[in-house]
């Protein structure tokens, strides 16, 4: 009876969450049809089947986490469930129970492991090993002494009254009564975004920061914008950023670059990663090879990357591959930022809002609109000067937008 495990969909994955199943038990299955959609550090993705049969037993619930290879489902031989077509749909779905907390009064799933006389998941077991949880301790709150993720996660807050270790604690840990506390468990987007952030704070790294007269920027703007209105395109100012920084990449390689170890590793091909926020949390799709596509080119694709994104539809291949990205808040009304550097890329380009002030135009001041932007760059891969002329050009070329569309 063939195994499917939870797969490795991704470079950076090491577990994945079951988000739905697509077939039920007794559903007849064939290879490569998506059975199911699994959410990884990175996005949504189908599970495929890899054999041809009927869907025997599902071992983890939808919500449910698991490292990679653990078995999560079965595929049999046996016939399918009655009501159910050779398409595989079925008339009346088996509810799908999670291995970790089966339903009150039902069996345990067949495939618990035992070792030493514990009944439990393997989920749970991860759980227990994560937090240093000895599960011979543990009194099983589940059918025959089973232990279920609820008796773990009531050992690990049974700490909560023992000293930490760590001297992050915060005021919220140390001053204020947990019941006066709403605790917000982390998406595991959230929780990806904390974790390589919190790698590339380790980055020695540094900032610069420039004053780019955006009167000429914006007026190209609204002139193409005005003569696309009947199409419904619209080009955005990120996208003429985008534009502007893919072109200027492929003149200055040394950015388009990041620090591997005892090397500096150069990439041939320049692929911009657009920082987007979501519901929950941050995500940073891929333009990919932007420099050889034309402005309306990279506006759609922005856009469709942007609907992809806050519907939780991103690919794979969307967000694989950035060679550097660009981070706008214009549209927030913020002035000016330092961005986190985007592992393992060497630098990163933050954008303000767009400001009416005086500028000095051939020797006088005049009304004019000014945009802040910072680059912080990856000090073991890029120095100041380097870092410099490549923001320098960033600023010429934005003033004088034309050049961006030769």
């Amino acid at each position: 009876m063939p195994d499917i495990v939870m797969p490795r969909l991704s470079d950076t994955m090491e577990e994945g969450k079951l988000a739905r199943w697509l077939k039920r038990p007794g559903d007849v299955v064939h290879r490569g049809e998506a059975i199911a959609e699994i959410e990884t550090d990175k996005a949504v993705m189908d599970l495929e089947a890899y054999d041809d049969g009927v869907l025997a037993e599902v071992l983890l619930g939808e919500g449910d986490v698991a490292p990679i290879g653990q078995v999560i489902a079965t595929i049999g031989t046996g016939s399918a469930a009655p009501g159910t077509s050779p398409s595989g749909s079925a008339a009346a779905p088996t509810p799908v129970a999670s291995p970790s907390e089966p339903p009150a009064g039902s069996a345990a799933p067949a495939s618990p492991l035992r070792r030493a006389g514990i009944m439990t998941s393997p989920l749970v077991r991860s759980l227990a090993k994560r937090h240093a949880i000895a599960l011979e301790e543990i009194d099983g709150s589940g059918p025959g002494g089973r232990i279920l993720r609820r008796d773990v996660e009531e050992a690990i807050a049974s700490r909560a009254g023992e000293p930490t270790s760590s001297p992050q604690a915060t005021m919220a840990e140390v001053d204020i009564p947990m019941s006066e506390i709403e605790e917000i468990p982390l998406s595991r987007l959230r929780r990806l975004t904390a974790e390589r952030l919190s790698a590339s704070t380790q980055v020695p790294h540094f900032d610069l920061t420039t004053i780019v007269d955006a009167s000429a920027l914006l007026a190209l703007r609204a002139e193409m914008n005005s003569a696309t209105s009947r199409e419904g395109t619209k080009v955005s100012v990120t996208d003429l950023i985008v534009k502007a920084c893919a072109k200027l990449l492929r003149s200055h390689p040394e950015i388009n670059s990041s620090f591997g170890g005892d090397k500096i590793l150069r990439y041939r091909r320049v692929n911009v990663a657009l920082a987007i926020a979501v519901s929950d949390g941050l995500t940073v799709p891929v333009i990919h090879d932007a420099d050889s596509k034309a402005l309306g080119e990279i506006s759609l694709e922005a856009r469709a990357l942007a609907t992809r994104a806050r519907a939780g539809r991103l690919t794979l291949e969307d967000l694989e591959g950035g060679t550097f990205t660009i981070s706008n808040l214009g549209m927030f009304g913020v002035d000016h930022f330092t961005a986190v550097i985007n592992p393992p890329q060497a630098a990163i380009l933050a954008v303000g809002a767009a400001r009416q002030e005086p500028v000095v135009r051939d020797n006088e001041v005049v009304p004019g609109t000014t945009i802040k932007a910072t680059l912080s760059v990856d000090h073991r891969v890029l120095d100041g000067a380097t870092a410099a002329a490549f923001l320098a050009d960033v600023r010429d070329l934005l003033e004088h937008p034309i050049q961006i569309m030769i």
